[in-house]
């Protein structure tokens, strides 16, 4: 009997410390995660981790608060310019898949579709909204936009803005919002071949500058076109995405020494 109470008192002392390590092992690991979270913060438009804050949310985003070429600005001084060159639309119609990524909704097209300016090809990488508008027009604002994003072959990034009004239907978003994704990180694709160019004005006359990307990072050196005639889109168009995004716009930016330019 002694035999096995020693035996059983030594299996205590044992299992103390093992017991002891495995709580601490947790406890790390938890605290890892939690650090790992931490430093994976996503980033939101409003709050703690909004747009005022970009900048201490990863070092590799201060650019949002001291860069000189931030975007939206506020396109209410502009010089025309006739020497400017033309956007030479070449989208093509296809299946369109769609994300919804908890900033807004993404829209990739096949590949094939693309802008030349002045001789310069960019390539149509995806398309997404934005409620409002982030572009400001004279200290105005839209009801929605959309902003076409695009590549050259040697990594230049080219945005393309179209401000959106409620008004008559947009039959390109009807085909789209007919896979609308609803939840973060729910994807969709249309069913019908639906062409982006459906989601440009007739008139395409534009005001250009140098600016950024709209959300972290930040990034500097991309050249802005907003069309100057927007499109329209319906009431249930504009509220079946704002009812998703209340508000997913970035606050216009200092202009400091930039200047806006406009085509005929």
């Amino acid at each position: 009997m002694n035999r096995w109470l020693a035996l059983a008192a030594l299996a205590l002392c044992f299992a103390a410390p093992v017991a002891q390590a495995k709580k601490k092992q947790a406890a790390a690991q938890t605290a890892g995660a939690a650090q790992t979270q931490t430093q994976t913060q996503t980033w939101t438009y409003d709050g703690p981790y909004g747009a005022l804050r970009w900048d201490k949310l990863n070092p590799d985003w201060r650019v949002c608060a001291t860069g000189k070429q931030q975007s939206p600005i506020n396109i209410h001084k502009v010089r025309l310019n006739k020497s400017l060159p033309p956007l030479e639309f070449h989208y093509m119609s296809g299946p369109m898949k769609l994300v919804n990524d908890g900033h807004t909704v993404r829209v990739t097209p096949p590949d094939g579709s693309y802008l030349t300016v002045g001789g310069t090809r960019y390539d149509l990488v995806e398309f997404h909204f934005h409620h409002p508008g982030e572009e400001v027009i004279g200290g105005q604002l839209s009801d929605m936009s959309v902003q076409f994003v695009h590549r050259s072959a040697q990594g230049k990034t080219l945005i393309v803005a179209v401000e959106m009004n409620e008004g008559d239907a947009n039959t390109i978003l009807a085909g789209l919002w007919e896979q609308l994704p609803k939840t973060t990180g729910a994807s969709g694709a249309t069913k019908l071949m639906l062409n982006p160019d459906g989601l440009l004005p007739t008139d395409r006359g534009y005001w250009t500058y140098a600016g950024s990307l709209t959300e972290p990072p930040c990034t500097e050196g991309v050249q802005w076109y907003v069309l100057q005639q927007p499109i329209t889109l319906s009431r249930w168009q504009l509220n079946a995405f704002a009812a998703l995004f209340q508000r997913n716009d970035r606050p216009d930016q200092p202009a400091h020494s930039r200047r806006v330019y406009a085509s005929e």
